[in-house]
């Protein structure tokens, strides 16, 4: 990783820790290091992480330690958990990390190891270091930690610590032998090395006394330390094993707890309650309010106790790393069971600091559990209300939980908590649930005395109840939604209020005409409805869904081929959507605008839309743009022969988005496309049967046409013109009712291939009229496509076609068509030439390559970059 991103070696704070130095484990962790992945595997009390801490705090290496939890298991808080332990080291990457969603896909991934693919140095040792690793067990945690342990980085090393064996695959290492170990064995003190430890500690028993503890403890180091102790408080006083064997916590207890103050006993515990164990956290929970008259005591008593906790020098040691203190797992057991010691108050006291701290240092998943504990809902609703509307469904599942779990009587007393809950079923797609709830809680406001919360959960409720209608409105056909959003707007009336980014964006289906019936006008229909919402929307939502009414009417007049009427309505819906802050109606503006400008062959004006949806990478109020952004740049990237381009989880079959199944149609289509322009017609077919599996009610006739279209020029590219003809034949049923062309045009010359073919068969039943329009059309397109396409090839190339060798623009088009391998008929079909014209062609670029075939002709012009 880069340097600049993780925390160097940190000096141990001095009297805070006590080591021995153990040269012997030294060399094995030198060794082990210099493969790529070290596994430091034992049981409880061994001293791995002591032993590992030891070595890279003298080891010349940049070192990232992540201490890991049984919380670590929810993907948003390892994130979070992550960036904490980044921020330590360096403030401003940890705040590039947080505009990063958690790499659970392939999208997210190729965002995260950008950083070390560009900045990791060759000539600098970087260890990564993950402790307690047996505590994590969720599938996308542990496939992106698995990932990162075995990502090809020459001067990275990674080391597992845990007490079973790591539950991820190492099989291509270890088959290598490029993976470390260090076991229980190799741990295990030696008699010359306890000694030494005793020295340390200025603990001097008899060799007898030697020799029986060892054998008792067969080297354990904490049973080590804990017969150390007994010897150090008790001078003189013979070493007694049977304690150590009977009970663990009962040396504990008397050995350390003993000693201690009841104030930092009380601490301790209360400390056992909360994870993170951040310096000015424990000032907050080690401290009292000083008593009326007299000043400074509570800060006295705060002071004291941290001074004494440190004095625990073994079982409680402060983390550069982390910028925490951590106790020790054995000893925190021992305090976990103590805390019914504690009074409720007391506890509540604790949960409420910790989630206070969590949530000014951004750990908004903590906070939120923290307060729950502290059964503090008011502060918790207020966590959840500085989230995103648009949530991973994990994360939603986990706030349903949390909502659900907790007492009726919050629901009462804290208006806007019901909304937040419908408002969970709806991004989880239960809109009956979440109906059901919204009815009965507007019949309670509505009858309850008017009070300003009142109108403002009204005006919440009601606009629920519109969102519900208008995702719904795809199957069910009833457009009377708009009327509760009319009635949120009479609530908000009299209870004024701001809503921003990133609650009021509006997120977008695949398509913005969510209409799944190809019957003439109920686009239009549809769209009404969206035009009569916006104006209501837009006040009472902070500017939700303006533009979204003109790119519908743009999406549609596109899709007709109406292309200067598309152009005029996305640039005014365009115009609209910047001035409410609607990114997700801006990027698809710009989306099809970037079709509209391909249309036309106008790459100055794509280079514009592309800065304009690069700029929009530097939203962070745009929680979905990185994902919207590589879908509809990759639409771009496929068409234009640019796939190397494409993110790499568009191209991988089986990684998905977290968007849900409204967006998703528009993503498959992506992958389906890439696999058509790198000729891999079945797989490209296998991905659009696919689609299915994520779309139900969601599946739009747009989307349903651009789908078969794709799937017809598929089947005739692998020569079965029966499945290519009924393909084609459906997908023009679908879209003659209201007639849409674009979706065949933006095929070109395939499509134009597949019509002049079906012109000359017979058997077809589609229109003859209809395949000259679609194919005049496509082969117009194709023209336009081709010179978008060459301004991406490199200048020499560029050169190459028009001097260098010699090759008319004709020619190169029919080299680029042998190179896909097309034959000499069908690339006299999509051409318009003869057959004969097309070998007098190929003729001539034979002999203006030195070409004796056409294989010959492809491996020169693929050699000199003309294809």
């Amino acid at each position: 990783m880069p340097e600049r991103l993780f925390h160097s070696n940190v000096p141990i704070a001095p009297g805070n820790q006590i080591y021995l130095e153990r040269p012997r484990i030294d060399r094995l962790l030198e060794k082990a290091i210099q493969n790529p992945v070290v596994i430091v595997n034992a049981g409880a009390g061994y001293g791995k992480t002591h032993a590992v801490y030891s070595f890279v705090h003298d080891y010349d290496a940049l070192t990232c330690w992540m201490q890991l939890s049984e919380r670590d298991n929810n993907g948003k808080r390892f994130w979070e958990n992550f960036i904490t332990g980044v921020s330590v080291g360096n403030r401003e990457a940890a705040a590039r990390l947080v505009n990063v969603d958690f790499p659970e896909t392939e999208r997210e991934w190729d965002r995260y190891v950008a950083v070390p693919q560009e900045e990791t140095r060759t000539d600098v040792k970087y260890i990564f270091v993950y402790d307690d690793f047996h505590l994590v067990h969720d599938k996308a945690v542990l496939r992106f930690l698995e990932r990162s342990i075995t990502a090809s980085f020459p001067s990275i090393t990674s080391i597992i610590i845990s007490r079973t064996e790591p539950s991820i695959n190492l099989t291509k290492l270890l088959s290598e032998g490029l993976v470390g170990r260090i076991t229980e064995d190799d741990l295990r003190f030696s008699q010359e090395e306890m000694v030494e430890y005793f020295h340390i500690q200025n603990i001097l028993p008899p060799p007898q006394t030697i020799s029986s503890i060892y054998y008792d403890t067969e080297g354990w180091a904490f049973a080590i330390h804990l017969a150390g102790l007994s010897l150090k408080n008790a001078p003189g006083t013979p070493y007694v094993p049977q304690a150590m064997r009977v009970n663990i916590f009962r040396l504990i207890e008397s050995e350390l707890i003993s000693s201690m103050s009841p104030g930092l006993r009380k601490f301790l515990i209360k400390l056992s309650l909360v994870e993170h164990l951040a310096p000015d956290l424990l000032r907050e929970i080690a401290s009292k309010a000083p008593a009326e008259g007299a000043s400074g005591k509570g800060l006295r008593e705060e002071t004291r106790l941290l001074e004494e906790m440190e004095r625990i020098v073994s079982f409680i040691r402060f983390d550069g790393y982390q910028n925490a203190y951590r106790i020790h797992h054995l000893l925190l057991e021992y305090l976990s069971g103590k805390q019914g010691e504690l009074s409720e108050d007391e506890k509540r006291e604790v949960y409420q600091k910790a989630a206070a701290w969590c949530a000014a240092n951004n750990q908004k998943i903590d906070a939120i559990n923290y307060y729950e504990k502290a059964g503090d809902y008011e502060r918790l609703i207020g966590v959840v209300e500085t989230m995103s509307a648009i949530l991973p469904n994990r994360t939603a599942r986990m706030l349903l939980e949390i909502m659900e779990r907790a007492p009726s009587e919050m629901y009462d007393r804290i208006a806007t908590a019901q909304v937040i809950r419908t408002g969970l079923y709806l991004t989880l797609e239960m809109f009956d649930k979440s109906r059901e709830e919204l009815a009965v809680v507007i019949a309670r406001l509505e009858a309850a005395p008017p009070s300003p919360i009142t109108y403002r959960t009204l005006t919440g409720c009601y606009n629920l109840l519109g969102f519900i209608g208008m995702n719904t409105s795809s199957f069910t056909r009833d457009y009377d939604y708009v009327h509760y959003f009319e009635k949120a707007r009479h609530y908000y009336e009299f209870n004024k209020f701001e809503v921003g980014p990133p609650i009021s964006i509006i997120a977008l289906s695949s398509y913005l005409c969510r209409v799944n019936t190809e019957e003439a006008g109920e686009m239009e229909k549809y769209i009404g409805a969206i035009s009569a919402s916006v104006p209501f929307t837009s006040v009472t939502f902070g500017g939700c869904a303006l533009g979204m009414d003109d790119l519908c009417r743009g999406e549609l007049a596109f899709f007709r081929g109406d292309i200067a009427g598309a152009e005029q309505l996305v640039l005014r819906a365009l115009e609209s959507a910047r001035q409410g802050k609607q990114y997700e109606i801006e990027s698809r503006a710009l989306f099809y605008l970037l079709r509209i400008n391909l249309t036309r062959g106008n790459y100055e004006a794509i280079e514009g839309i592309e800065r304009q949806l690069e700029a929009q990478l530097d939203e962070p109020d745009y929680p979905n743009r990185f994902t919207i952004h590589d879908i509809c740049s990759g639409w771009y990237y496929v068409h234009t022969g640019q796939t190397g381009r494409l993110a790499s989880w568009l191209k991988n079959d089986f990684e998905e988005s977290d968007l849900n199944s409204i967006a998703f149609g528009l993503e498959v289509l992506v992958k389906a496309k890439y696999h058509f322009a790198e000729r891999r017609y079945p797989a490209a077919l296998a991905v659009l049967e696919s689609r299915g599996r994520r779309s139900g009610f969601w599946d739009f006739v747009l989307g349903r046409i651009e789908q078969k279209t794709l799937e017809a020029v598929c089947w005739y590219q692998i020569r079965d013109k029966k499945a290519a003809f009924a393909a084609l034949e459906t997908a023009y049923s679908q879209a003659a009712p209201n007639a849409l062309y674009m979706p065949f045009t933006e095929l070109g010359k395939d499509m134009r291939a597949l019509t002049d073919a079906a012109l000359k068969d017979k058997a077809t039943a589609l229109p003859r009229d209809w395949l000259e329009a679609v194919r005049r059309n496509a082969s117009g397109y194709a023209k336009k496509l081709f010179t978008v396409a060459e301004q991406h090839r490199p200048k020499e190339a560029r050169k190459g076609n028009a001097g260098q060798e010699g090759l008319s623009r004709r020619e190169i088009e029919i080299l680029t068509n042998l190179s896909q391998g097309m034959t000499q008929e069908e690339i006299a079909g999509i051409s318009s030439l003869s057959v004969n014209t097309v070998k007098s062609v190929i003729r001539s670029i034979y002999g203006k390559l030195g070409a004796v075939n056409k294989a010959d002709a492809v491996r020169i012009a693929v050699s000199r970059g003309l294809v």
